[in-house]
């Protein structure tokens, strides 16, 4: 039997387990129907061939689907074995490398890790190309429901059918402006297992906050802001913790009638040290999402001690310093065209004030190669459509986030 087919044949196994659930599930009552999502797929996974499989044999099977499925959407099937049963699950999560290493986004807590690598030096992947650390991505804008979508792109296209990744969606309020962003497109709410962190605003559109609803690191601290604090009420199921940790602040300079040139952006990192992006450097990541099933990941830790529930404002000042500060590049006048040019490399096919680039600050010590090293790019491809390209030492989180606040009017920087 060809490897193919073993793939084949597994597949169809997980398709009759998923039937064989479902019809069972359907002739139970409503008390047994707890114990019955709990213990049917034990039974059904006992009766699979693959049961008797010895673990060593196990292992080299699923490490090799992982290593064949490298890229979507045929890497589906690497999710169709981790979701089978803890076992299987256990050795999927060894196998699959972090996205910092593989250049894969596999599981959605990938989502939140770093991406790309640390040096400019060329990778090649199991997909026989070359790799230089950046994912290409895109958004699509909906002005009708005020949402935005992520997908990765599955393509060398600025934009295709893609690879669904992140949702969000602009809420107005009298004073500020939250994008509540969400690894569900339809439920997009706070409430909700799926709602991942947010993008807020002030009034004036120049300075923005990224909220992550989880720890993005070890020791992380919760802003103590309104929101924060009605999250921690009942509203919220205590399965999802969701708290409003400060990962990133960005910051457009006042520019009224767009008199001092293209806008200018600064990104603080609080979350990412500045040695990340220096030889041997670093970016913390987070390994796992919060418990919000019975067949969910292990859950990470999360600090709920009155310890932890300070602002962030009463870090010291050394702290502050050592965070990383990205800036977008500054463009050039081209005489012809009479306009501010950036060198897209053909990702960017639309003229737009939302257009940017954004390197390392010379502020961070780094050296000029790096400075010029483009860690997140966004422009406009079409009249709703914009490519997104992110790299180490970010993550697509982070990326997205910062994308958004292009997005929202700002009043004194047009």
């Amino acid at each position: 039997m060809s490897f193919r087919s073993l793939i084949q044949e597994m597949r169809d196994e997980f398709g009759s387990i998923s039937r064989h659930t479902l019809r069972s599930r359907s002739h139970r009552s409503a008390g047994n129907a707890s114990r019955a999502v709990a213990a049917e797929p034990s039974e059904a996974m006992d009766q699979s061939c693959w049961a008797q499989l010895p673990p060593e044999l196990l292992r080299e099977v699923l490490v090799r689907i992982e290593a064949s499925e490298s890229w979507w959407p045929a890497r589906r099937d690497v999710l169709s074995c981790a979701g089978v049963c803890r076992t299987w699950r256990g050795i999927m999560k060894e196998a699959v490398r972090v996205p910092e290493v593989s250049g894969k986004l596999t599981f959605p807590i990938s989502l939140k890790q770093v991406c790309g690598l640390r040096s400019s030096l060329l990778v090649v992947l199991d997909i026989n190309c070359c790799w230089d650390g950046t994912l290409k991505c895109f958004i699509r804008r909906n002005r009708t429901t005020q949402t935005y979508d992520l997908y990765i792109g599955l393509t060398e296209a600025l934009a295709d059918d893609g690879k669904f990744l992140l949702a969000a969606r602009k809420c107005r309020k009298p004073t500020c402006t939250d994008y509540l962003i969400s690894l569900d497109k339809v439920d997009m709410s706070k409430g909700s297992s799926t709602y991942i962190g947010k993008l807020r605003s002030n009034f004036l559109g120049t300075k923005f906050t990224v909220y992550d609803a989880h720890p993005p690191y070890d020791g992380a601290v919760v802003s103590k802001s309104r929101s924060a604090r009605v999250v921690g009420l009942n509203q919220v199921s205590p399965r999802i913790p969701a708290g409003n940790y400060p990962v990133t602040h960005i910051s457009f300079e006042l520019n009224v009638l767009g008199s001092r040139g293209p806008r200018r952006m600064n990104c603080v990192m609080d979350s990412i040290p500045a040695s990340a992006v220096e030889e041997g450097g670093k970016a913390p990541t987070q390994t796992e999402f919060p418990l919000s099933s019975l067949d969910s990941f292990p859950s990470i830790p999360f600090f709920r001690s009155k310890s932890a529930r300070i602002d962030t404002t009463s870090q010291s000042s050394t702290q502050k310093e050592d965070r990383l500060v990205l800036k977008n590049k500054s463009p050039r006048w081209h005489e012809q065209l009479q306009c501010w040019c950036l060198n897209f490399r053909g990702r960017v096919t639309v003229a737009s004030v939302k257009n940017f680039q954004l390197v390392a600050s010379k502020d961070n010590g780094s050296g000029n190669q790096e400075n010029d090293k483009v860690i997140l790019q966004f422009g406009k491809i079409g009249k709703d459509l914009f490519t997104m390209d992110y790299s180490y030492p970010i993550s697509a989180f982070q990326a997205f986030a910062i994308c958004l606040s292009s997005f929202d009017t700002k009043i004194a920087c047009e």
